[in-house]
């Protein structure tokens, strides 16, 4: 017998946390099967959808964080490479694009293998790193998107470094 064939038994479904989680913080989600739940997440530059997914064949518990940014076909390829700018930068975590939707998504994911549990800390970490990258990065997806930008002005706009106070 190999070391995949044997069979962890999982105290509780992972995503009762994120339940927990968000019920302790005031979130309102909503919890559309056993393994997963959904919630509305209010950002500074816009409204992030969240959902986690418990996916039980990797022992995974996956993050996707979307916006309301969609991409028409002109603007794909500048969206990709702009994709592939901000991938290169996130240390956790990573951008997608989405093409059933046209819409950017961000996910990532938290391994749990052999039946370890996740905890309020891990949560709200992995919550806070998929809104602190979007939020990072929302206005980047604005520029190619709806000021046609290339990629490389996109983010040199967002990530210029301000010195002094005004």
């Amino acid at each position: 017998m190999s070391l995949m064939e044997l069979e962890i038994e999982r105290q509780s479904n992972p995503v009762d946390m994120i339940e927990f989680v968000a019920a302790n913080n005031d979130w309102s989600f909503e919890r559309s099967g056993e393994d997963e739940i959904a919630m509305t997440v209010e950002g500074r530059w816009t409204d992030y959808h969240v959902s986690f997914s418990w996916m039980e064949e990797f022992e995974a518990l996956h993050i996707a964080c979307a916006f309301d940014i969609k991409v028409p076909d002109p603007r794909v390829n500048e969206v990709i490479k702009l994709l592939s700018c901000i991938n290169g930068q996130v240390l956790m975590g990573h951008f997608d694009l989405w093409r059933q939707e046209d819409i950017v998504i961000f996910r990532q994911s938290l391994l749990l293998s052999g039946g370890a549990e996740p905890t309020n800390r891990q949560v709200e970490v992995l919550l806070s790193n998929a809104l602190d990258t979007c939020e990072a990065y929302y206005q980047a997806f604005q520029f190619v998107v709806w000021s046609g930008l290339d990629a490389n002005r996109a983010m040199e706009a967002v990530l210029f470094e301000t010195v002094g106070e005004a």
